[in-house]
Protein backbone atom coordinates (compact mmCIF):
# COMPACT_ATOMS: atom_id res chain seq x y z
CA UNK A 1 0.00 0.00 0.00
CA UNK A 2 3.01 2.31 0.31
CA UNK A 3 4.74 1.46 -3.04
CA UNK A 4 5.27 4.99 -5.46
CA UNK A 5 2.75 5.94 -8.29
CA UNK A 6 4.35 4.84 -11.15
CA UNK A 7 2.82 5.58 -14.84
CA UNK A 8 2.31 2.67 -17.49
CA UNK A 9 5.53 4.48 -19.35
CA UNK A 10 7.62 4.28 -15.33
CA UNK A 11 7.67 7.76 -14.85
CA UNK A 12 6.89 8.31 -11.10
CA UNK A 13 4.42 10.70 -10.30
CA UNK A 14 5.68 13.41 -7.74
CA UNK A 15 4.12 16.83 -8.51
CA UNK A 16 0.42 17.18 -7.56
CA UNK A 17 -0.91 20.77 -8.78
CA UNK A 18 -4.05 21.41 -6.47
CA UNK A 19 -6.89 23.75 -7.90
CA UNK A 20 -8.35 25.24 -5.27
CA UNK A 21 -11.24 27.19 -6.74
CA UNK A 22 -12.32 27.86 -10.38
CA UNK A 23 -12.59 31.71 -9.49
CA UNK A 24 -10.87 34.32 -10.55
CA UNK A 25 -10.50 38.20 -10.20
CA UNK A 26 -9.20 38.57 -13.90
CA UNK A 27 -11.01 37.31 -16.91
CA UNK A 28 -7.45 36.89 -19.13
CA UNK A 29 -8.49 36.31 -22.66
CA UNK A 30 -6.58 32.95 -23.07
CA UNK A 31 -8.01 31.15 -19.82
CA UNK A 32 -11.52 32.35 -19.47
CA UNK A 33 -14.67 33.43 -20.95
CA UNK A 34 -15.77 37.19 -19.79
CA UNK A 35 -18.86 36.31 -18.20
CA UNK A 36 -18.27 32.49 -16.83
CA UNK A 37 -20.62 30.48 -15.10
CA UNK A 38 -18.76 29.16 -11.79
CA UNK A 39 -19.86 25.86 -10.16
CA UNK A 40 -21.66 26.22 -7.17
CA UNK A 41 -19.68 25.93 -3.84
CA UNK A 42 -21.27 23.20 -2.78
CA UNK A 43 -19.43 21.34 -5.77
CA UNK A 44 -15.77 22.05 -4.41
CA UNK A 45 -14.12 19.86 -2.21
CA UNK A 46 -13.96 21.82 1.04
CA UNK A 47 -10.77 22.57 2.37
CA UNK A 48 -10.44 19.32 4.83
CA UNK A 49 -11.13 17.63 1.47
CA UNK A 50 -8.52 19.17 -0.36
CA UNK A 51 -6.07 18.31 2.68
CA UNK A 52 -7.15 14.58 2.73
CA UNK A 53 -6.12 14.44 -0.93
CA UNK A 54 -2.96 16.19 -0.94
CA UNK A 55 -1.92 13.96 2.11
CA UNK A 56 -2.77 10.40 0.57
CA UNK A 57 -0.86 12.02 -2.79
CA UNK A 58 2.38 12.59 -0.32
CA UNK A 59 1.97 9.31 1.21
CA UNK A 60 2.35 7.65 -2.03
CA UNK A 61 5.16 9.59 -3.20
CA UNK A 62 4.12 13.00 -3.88
CA UNK A 63 7.27 15.33 -2.84
CA UNK A 64 5.88 18.90 -4.83
CA UNK A 65 2.35 21.16 -4.65
CA UNK A 66 1.63 23.42 -6.83
CA UNK A 67 -1.51 25.35 -5.49
CA UNK A 68 -3.29 27.01 -8.63
CA UNK A 69 -7.14 28.06 -9.76
CA UNK A 70 -8.85 30.12 -11.25
CA UNK A 71 -7.19 32.33 -8.50
CA UNK A 72 -6.00 30.19 -5.64
CA UNK A 73 -5.86 33.60 -3.23
CA UNK A 74 -9.41 34.56 -3.53
CA UNK A 75 -10.53 30.89 -1.94
CA UNK A 76 -11.89 31.92 1.51
CA UNK A 77 -9.75 30.63 4.23
CA UNK A 78 -6.98 29.12 1.90
CA UNK A 79 -4.91 30.05 4.45
CA UNK A 80 -5.89 27.26 7.03
CA UNK A 81 -5.46 24.63 3.46
CA UNK A 82 -1.50 26.41 3.37
CA UNK A 83 -1.09 25.95 7.19
CA UNK A 84 -2.04 22.18 6.78
CA UNK A 85 0.85 21.51 4.41
CA UNK A 86 3.35 22.88 5.92
CA UNK A 87 3.48 19.84 8.23
CA UNK A 88 4.47 17.92 5.73
CA UNK A 89 7.05 20.46 4.75
CA UNK A 90 8.07 20.26 8.64
CA UNK A 91 8.38 16.21 8.12
CA UNK A 92 10.56 16.32 5.23
CA UNK A 93 7.81 14.42 2.99
CA UNK A 94 7.12 17.69 1.18
CA UNK A 95 9.84 18.99 -0.50
CA UNK A 96 8.06 21.74 -1.99
CA UNK A 97 4.79 24.03 -1.45
CA UNK A 98 4.22 26.39 -4.42
CA UNK A 99 1.45 28.48 -5.80
CA UNK A 100 0.99 29.99 -9.13
CA UNK A 101 -1.21 33.12 -8.91
CA UNK A 102 -2.10 36.33 -10.99
CA UNK A 103 -0.56 38.50 -7.97
CA UNK A 104 -3.68 40.76 -7.15
CA UNK A 105 -3.48 39.61 -3.83
CA UNK A 106 -0.14 38.84 -2.89
CA UNK A 107 0.43 42.23 -0.78
CA UNK A 108 -2.72 40.45 1.63
CA UNK A 109 -1.52 36.98 1.71
CA UNK A 110 2.73 37.31 0.83
CA UNK A 111 3.79 37.30 4.79
CA UNK A 112 1.73 34.42 5.44
CA UNK A 113 2.44 31.87 2.87
CA UNK A 114 6.10 32.66 3.40
CA UNK A 115 5.33 31.61 6.97
CA UNK A 116 3.94 28.53 5.86
CA UNK A 117 7.13 27.84 3.87
CA UNK A 118 6.24 28.93 0.35
CA UNK A 119 9.79 29.95 -0.62
CA UNK A 120 8.97 30.53 -4.46
CA UNK A 121 5.90 31.21 -6.75
CA UNK A 122 5.39 31.91 -9.95
CA UNK A 123 3.02 35.28 -11.40
CA UNK A 124 1.59 35.44 -14.79
CA UNK A 125 2.39 38.96 -16.15
CA UNK A 126 2.24 39.25 -20.12
CA UNK A 127 2.88 42.76 -20.20
CA UNK A 128 3.96 45.75 -18.43
CA UNK A 129 1.75 48.02 -20.05
CA UNK A 130 -1.36 49.17 -18.35
CA UNK A 131 -3.72 49.83 -21.18
CA UNK A 132 -3.01 45.67 -22.47
CA UNK A 133 -2.95 44.51 -19.04
CA UNK A 134 -6.36 45.79 -19.11
CA UNK A 135 -7.00 44.39 -22.12
CA UNK A 136 -6.02 40.29 -21.70
CA UNK A 137 -6.72 40.89 -18.10
CA UNK A 138 -10.39 42.60 -18.67
CA UNK A 139 -10.76 42.97 -15.02
CA UNK A 140 -6.56 43.36 -13.77
CA UNK A 141 -5.17 46.07 -12.24
CA UNK A 142 -1.12 46.31 -13.18
CA UNK A 143 -0.30 48.08 -10.50
CA UNK A 144 -2.09 46.38 -8.19
CA UNK A 145 -0.09 42.78 -9.28
CA UNK A 146 3.78 45.02 -9.07
CA UNK A 147 3.08 45.74 -5.80
CA UNK A 148 2.23 42.40 -5.17
CA UNK A 149 5.09 41.47 -6.62
CA UNK A 150 7.17 43.84 -4.41
CA UNK A 151 5.20 42.40 -1.00
CA UNK A 152 6.46 38.67 -2.21
CA UNK A 153 10.20 39.45 -2.88
CA UNK A 154 9.93 41.37 0.65
CA UNK A 155 8.63 38.85 2.04
CA UNK A 156 11.58 36.33 1.24
CA UNK A 157 10.30 35.01 -1.66
CA UNK A 158 11.68 34.08 -5.00
CA UNK A 159 9.17 35.23 -7.90
CA UNK A 160 9.61 33.63 -11.27
CA UNK A 161 6.83 35.59 -14.38
CA UNK A 162 4.96 33.66 -16.21
CA UNK A 163 4.40 35.23 -19.52
CA UNK A 164 1.86 33.93 -22.23
CA UNK A 165 3.60 34.55 -25.93
CA UNK A 166 0.69 36.39 -27.92
CA UNK A 167 1.66 36.84 -31.22
CA UNK A 168 0.78 40.62 -32.28
CA UNK A 169 -0.19 41.52 -28.04
CA UNK A 170 3.65 41.37 -26.51
CA UNK A 171 6.00 40.57 -29.20
CA UNK A 172 7.22 44.25 -28.92
CA UNK A 173 7.66 43.69 -25.05
CA UNK A 174 10.33 40.84 -25.48
CA UNK A 175 12.95 42.29 -24.14
CA UNK A 176 11.20 44.68 -21.98
CA UNK A 177 9.84 41.95 -20.09
CA UNK A 178 12.90 40.20 -19.84
CA UNK A 179 15.53 43.76 -18.54
CA UNK A 180 12.35 44.43 -16.13
CA UNK A 181 12.89 40.42 -14.48
CA UNK A 182 16.65 40.88 -14.65
CA UNK A 183 16.99 43.92 -12.75
CA UNK A 184 14.60 42.46 -10.39
CA UNK A 185 16.22 39.41 -9.74
CA UNK A 186 13.40 37.57 -11.41
CA UNK A 187 13.52 34.23 -13.48
CA UNK A 188 10.80 34.44 -16.72
CA UNK A 189 9.54 31.75 -18.24
CA UNK A 190 7.36 32.23 -21.86
CA UNK A 191 4.96 30.29 -22.44
CA UNK A 192 3.26 29.08 -25.85
CA UNK A 193 -0.66 29.72 -26.05
CA UNK A 194 -2.99 26.04 -25.75
CA UNK A 195 -6.24 25.20 -27.30
CA UNK A 196 -8.53 25.10 -24.14
CA UNK A 197 -11.81 26.04 -23.82
CA UNK A 198 -14.43 28.12 -26.09
CA UNK A 199 -13.58 31.15 -25.77
CA UNK A 200 -15.55 32.78 -28.39
CA UNK A 201 -14.23 35.50 -30.37
CA UNK A 202 -10.36 34.30 -29.91
CA UNK A 203 -8.85 32.40 -32.44
CA UNK A 204 -5.66 30.65 -31.38
CA UNK A 205 -3.96 30.23 -34.35
CA UNK A 206 -3.83 33.87 -34.75
CA UNK A 207 -2.73 34.19 -31.34
CA UNK A 208 0.07 31.40 -31.51
CA UNK A 209 3.65 33.02 -31.44
CA UNK A 210 6.16 29.87 -31.54
CA UNK A 211 8.77 29.81 -28.65
CA UNK A 212 11.31 29.09 -31.37
CA UNK A 213 11.36 32.63 -33.16
CA UNK A 214 11.20 34.12 -29.76
CA UNK A 215 14.03 32.09 -28.64
CA UNK A 216 15.76 33.06 -31.91
CA UNK A 217 14.92 36.64 -31.61
CA UNK A 218 16.86 36.43 -27.82
CA UNK A 219 19.82 35.08 -29.26
CA UNK A 220 20.18 37.91 -31.76
CA UNK A 221 21.08 40.23 -28.57
CA UNK A 222 22.12 37.59 -25.87
CA UNK A 223 24.69 34.13 -25.85
CA UNK A 224 22.02 31.52 -24.76
CA UNK A 225 23.56 28.73 -22.67
CA UNK A 226 21.39 25.47 -22.70
CA UNK A 227 20.60 24.04 -19.01
CA UNK A 228 20.10 20.57 -17.94
CA UNK A 229 18.25 22.34 -14.74
CA UNK A 230 14.62 20.87 -14.07
CA UNK A 231 12.19 22.02 -11.67
CA UNK A 232 9.28 19.56 -11.63
CA UNK A 233 7.76 21.51 -14.86
CA UNK A 234 7.41 21.32 -18.53
CA UNK A 235 10.04 24.43 -19.00
CA UNK A 236 13.44 23.77 -20.70
CA UNK A 237 15.71 27.04 -19.37
CA UNK A 238 18.49 28.61 -20.64
CA UNK A 239 20.80 31.36 -19.11
CA UNK A 240 21.95 34.25 -20.88
CA UNK A 241 25.46 34.58 -20.40
CA UNK A 242 25.93 38.68 -20.44
CA UNK A 243 23.06 39.20 -17.42
CA UNK A 244 23.66 35.72 -15.74
CA UNK A 245 19.05 35.64 -15.96
CA UNK A 246 17.55 32.01 -15.99
CA UNK A 247 14.80 32.32 -19.11
CA UNK A 248 12.45 29.44 -19.35
CA UNK A 249 10.34 27.75 -22.41
CA UNK A 250 7.27 25.76 -21.81
CA UNK A 251 6.44 25.23 -25.63
CA UNK A 252 3.56 22.19 -25.77
CA UNK A 253 3.37 23.47 -29.23
CA UNK A 254 6.82 23.33 -30.68
CA UNK A 255 8.22 20.87 -28.61
CA UNK A 256 6.38 18.22 -27.04
CA UNK A 257 7.67 18.02 -23.79
CA UNK A 258 5.83 14.63 -22.38
CA UNK A 259 8.24 12.32 -22.12
CA UNK A 260 9.30 13.06 -18.60
CA UNK A 261 6.18 14.13 -17.29
CA UNK A 262 5.45 13.64 -13.69
CA UNK A 263 2.41 15.44 -12.96
CA UNK A 264 -1.13 14.98 -12.60
CA UNK A 265 -3.62 18.17 -11.96
CA UNK A 266 -6.47 17.70 -9.16
CA UNK A 267 -9.19 20.09 -9.94
CA UNK A 268 -11.62 21.96 -6.99
CA UNK A 269 -14.36 19.47 -7.73
CA UNK A 270 -12.09 16.37 -7.37
CA UNK A 271 -11.26 14.99 -10.57
CA UNK A 272 -8.06 14.11 -11.50
CA UNK A 273 -6.46 14.57 -15.00
CA UNK A 274 -3.79 12.55 -15.78
CA UNK A 275 -2.48 15.11 -18.54
CA UNK A 276 -3.34 18.64 -19.38
CA UNK A 277 -4.18 18.08 -23.01
CA UNK A 278 -6.29 15.25 -22.93
CA UNK A 279 -10.21 14.46 -21.63
CA UNK A 280 -9.73 11.61 -19.88
CA UNK A 281 -10.21 12.10 -15.92
CA UNK A 282 -10.85 9.73 -12.68
CA UNK A 283 -13.26 11.05 -10.15
CA UNK A 284 -11.63 11.30 -6.36
CA UNK A 285 -14.73 12.99 -4.84
CA UNK A 286 -17.12 9.90 -4.79
CA UNK A 287 -14.40 7.45 -3.15
CA UNK A 288 -13.32 10.69 -1.04
CA UNK A 289 -16.10 10.99 0.86
CA UNK A 290 -17.42 6.58 0.79
CA UNK A 291 -14.52 6.20 2.57
CA UNK A 292 -13.21 8.15 5.93
CA UNK A 293 -10.25 5.25 5.44
CA UNK A 294 -8.85 7.05 2.08
CA UNK A 295 -8.75 2.87 0.89
CA UNK A 296 -11.25 3.14 -1.47
CA UNK A 297 -9.52 6.65 -2.67
CA UNK A 298 -6.51 5.51 -3.19
CA UNK A 299 -7.29 2.54 -4.59
CA UNK A 300 -8.95 5.43 -7.61
CA UNK A 301 -6.08 7.29 -7.33
CA UNK A 302 -3.58 3.80 -8.23
CA UNK A 303 -6.19 3.33 -10.88
CA UNK A 304 -6.07 6.73 -12.70
CA UNK A 305 -2.19 6.85 -12.74
CA UNK A 306 -2.23 3.25 -14.58
CA UNK A 307 -4.10 5.52 -17.79
CA UNK A 308 -2.20 8.44 -18.09
CA UNK A 309 -1.53 8.80 -21.68
CA UNK A 310 2.25 8.99 -22.91
CA UNK A 311 1.60 12.64 -23.94
CA UNK A 312 -0.76 15.06 -25.45
CA UNK A 313 -2.18 15.60 -28.92
CA UNK A 314 -2.04 19.73 -29.15
CA UNK A 315 -0.94 20.04 -32.23
CA UNK A 316 -0.94 23.70 -34.63
CA UNK A 317 0.27 22.01 -37.83
CA UNK A 318 -1.16 22.08 -41.06
CA UNK A 319 -2.78 25.35 -39.92
CA UNK A 320 -5.06 24.18 -37.79
CA UNK A 321 -6.03 24.03 -34.05
CA UNK A 322 -5.90 20.16 -33.30
CA UNK A 323 -6.19 18.50 -29.98
CA UNK A 324 -8.28 20.81 -28.38
CA UNK A 325 -9.77 20.41 -25.20
CA UNK A 326 -13.01 21.98 -24.29
CA UNK A 327 -12.41 22.93 -20.36
CA UNK A 328 -11.05 26.12 -19.73
CA UNK A 329 -7.68 26.42 -18.81
CA UNK A 330 -8.88 28.05 -15.23
CA UNK A 331 -11.09 24.46 -14.26
CA UNK A 332 -7.78 22.57 -14.81
CA UNK A 333 -5.34 24.98 -13.05
CA UNK A 334 -2.81 24.99 -15.98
Amino acid sequence: MTAPLIDPFARPISYLRVSVTDRCDFRCVYCMAENMTFLPKKELLTLEELDRISTTFIRLGVEKLRITGGEPLVRKGIMTYFQAMQRHLDSGALKELTLTTNGSQLRRFARDLADCGVRRINVSLDTLDDKKFADITRWGRLAQVLDGIEAAQDAGMRVKINAVALKGFNEDELFTLQDWCATRGMDLTFIEVMPMGDLGNEDRLDQYWSLKDLRARLAERFTLTDLAERTGGPARYVRLEETGQKIGFITPMTHNFCESCNRVRLTCTGELYMCLGQEDMADLRAPLRADPDNTLLEDAIRAAILRKPKGHDFDYSRQAVDGQVSRHMSHTGG
